[in-house]
């Protein structure tokens, strides 16, 4: 049976990966490299290193550059998330996590981000979480299983009692390489190997996830 929910940050529980997008195209821009939309969706999930990667998509630089270029990038994220309030929880986020720690349910936030802290700052939502896992946490990030191995540690329980709620292809596999139910939020071409499916937590009630996953 589930006794814990593992719940992605950006694109789950808050839109910061349009933050995301806007400092990666604006470093894009700066670099004089093609970046947009579509490309953003391949960086979904993965570590900082791996975006920079796919952003140079090949580009030979240094590691003194690539640094530089991170450290860049997160500057101007920070500069998006300052301005955040509890108002840009998307929607059904904070019911819903209302509901899970009242029935008694574990609840973490997993993320590959290492700004969670300030994001989970900025949003106001601690008092409704048993653990944060972050970017911080581990050397390996999704689609790695190593921050969600974590998570589940911290709370006390295996991997078979965790669901884990993302909306990025890495973060369903890195679920499901830690043995862990899934449950994918948007479209099947980017969580269509989730053992579950919604597009998004608007209206998501713990009855009604009961009645989606026979395991709650």
């Amino acid at each position: 049976m589930i006794r814990a929910f593992l719940f992605d940050l950006d694109g789950v529980l808050t839109d910061t990966s349009e933050f995301h997008y806007l400092g990666w195209k604006r470093l894009a821009d700066e670099l004089g490299l093609s970046f947009d939309r579509q490309k953003n969706e391949a960086l979904r999930g993965v570590s900082r290193r791996e975006s920079l990667l796919l952003l140079l998509n090949g580009r030979p630089a240094t590691e003194e550059e690539m640094n530089e270029w991170m450290e860049r990038k997160n500057r101007y994220y920070i500069e998006y998330v300052s301005r955040m309030t509890p108002e840009n929880l998307l929607p059904g986020a904070l019911e819903l996590l209302k509901e899970l720690h009242q029935a008694g349910y574990k609840v973490a936030i997993v993320s590959s981000s290492k700004n969670t802290p300030l994001v989970l700052e900025r949003l106001q939502i601690g008092e409704w979480l048993d653990a944060v896992v972050d970017g911080n946490a581990a050397a390996r990030s999704k689609p790695a299983p190593d921050l969600f191995l974590l998570a589940a540690e911290r709370l006390g329980v295996s991997p078979e009692e965790c669901l884990v709620v993302e909306d990025a292809e890495a973060g369903i596999a890195a679920g499901k390489a830690a043995g862990m139910c899934t449950l994918g939020l948007g479209p099947s071409e980017r969580v269509g190997s989730a053992d579950y499916q919604l597009p998004d937590l608007a209206g998501v009630t713990l009855g009604r996830l009961r009645e989606l996953i026979p395991d709650l």
